[in-house]
């Protein structure tokens, strides 16, 4: 416990600052202290206890849209630079989305559906792949890492691009179908919701989805060292953060034009593409995850079990 609380007040300052920033008139997170104190701390301790000096921690964080990966990757990295004094680099698979050419693209040859980012098949696997593979090269390189930004829904120019300077000891991997699994073809046949029933009524966009689960994202996954997965209680309710989501990236962005942001109904019909995957991490992420963080209505840590030292 004394580690905690000298930890807590070597970055309670940090934290709150960052918190702070990502707040909105309307948008507030309560119980900020407790969030940092009783949760992100020791799951910060936990980190630490599994670093290798050899090569960088590879983490997955997962969790359904709206969640809260971001802001809680981003204080687990605050954490583990003060307290820890961690060389930590955290990235999205957001951030590897497939250009809108390259989705035009997918979208003709294999699907409609798939111009729409989000679902396996719409990242670039074989970047990441790549940029896993130099991160733990023994002869690291500075690296740049794609940036993806939401608001025109196309990767950012190269100039805009992550730079990696120095090699990492831990690298935060988060996305909301970060360490996701395959279905059973048999489970596929049923519509999960109107979205399904109507535009893809000759089951290919889920099969090539699925495919893309059981081939090259399970390869990626393979590669992680261990998973943090926010747990939700329902589907429902990842709907309404996901829409409180749109409006703070409507708020934030201060240069309006080009702007792709979504409305109410398209959030709704975004959030269908995202269904089959998350309502099946409900029941996979926890058999699978090293660490649980289970949600509550609203939007905060409620409880925290760590499944793997």
């Amino acid at each position: 416990m004394k580690e905690i609380n000298n930890c807590f007040a070597k970055v309670k300052k940090d934290c709150l600052k960052f918190i702070y920033s990502q707040e909105t008139k309307k948008d507030k997170f309560k119980n900020k202290e407790k969030m940092i104190k009783s949760f992100l701390i020791p799951v910060s301790f936990w980190i630490s206890n599994k670093i290798n000096k050899k090569k960088p921690l590879m983490i997955g964080l997962a969790g359904g849209q709206g969640s809260g990966k971001t802001t809680i990757s981003s204080i687990l990295t605050l954490i583990l630079q003060k307290y820890f004094k961690l060389k930590v680099f955290k990235v999205s698979i957001d951030d590897f989305y497939k250009m809108r050419k390259d989705r035009k693209l997918l979208s003709k040859n294999k699907h409609p559906l798939l111009m729409t980012r989000g679902v396996p098949g719409t990242h670039d696997i074989d970047l990441i792949l790549k940029f896993f593979k130099k991160v733990k090269s023994k002869r690291f390189k500075n690296l740049t890492v794609p940036k993806f930004n939401k608001a025109i829904d196309d990767r950012c120019k190269k100039s805009l691009w992550y730079k990696l300077i120095s090699k990492p000891d831990v690298v935060i991997f988060e996305g909301w179908c970060v360490g996701a699994r395959a279905q059973k073809a048999s489970q596929l046949k049923k519509p999960i919701n109107s979205f399904e029933k109507v535009h893809d009524q000759d089951v290919k966009w889920r099969t090539h989805v699925n495919n893309q689960l059981k081939t090259k994202y399970k390869t990626l996954f393979k590669q992680l060292d261990g998973l943090i997965y926010l747990k939700a209680k329902n589907f429902n309710i990842l709907r309404n953060w996901r829409l409180k989501q749109e409006r703070k990236l409507w708020v934030q962005t201060k240069n309006k034009n080009n702007l792709k942001i979504m409305s109410s109904g398209d959030v709704m019909n975004f959030m269908q593409t995202y269904q089959r995957i998350t309502q099946q991490m409900f029941k996979d992420a926890i058999k699978s995850s090293s660490i649980i963080m289970q949600l509550n209505n609203n939007h905060q840590i409620q409880n925290i079990k760590f499944k793997s030292k």
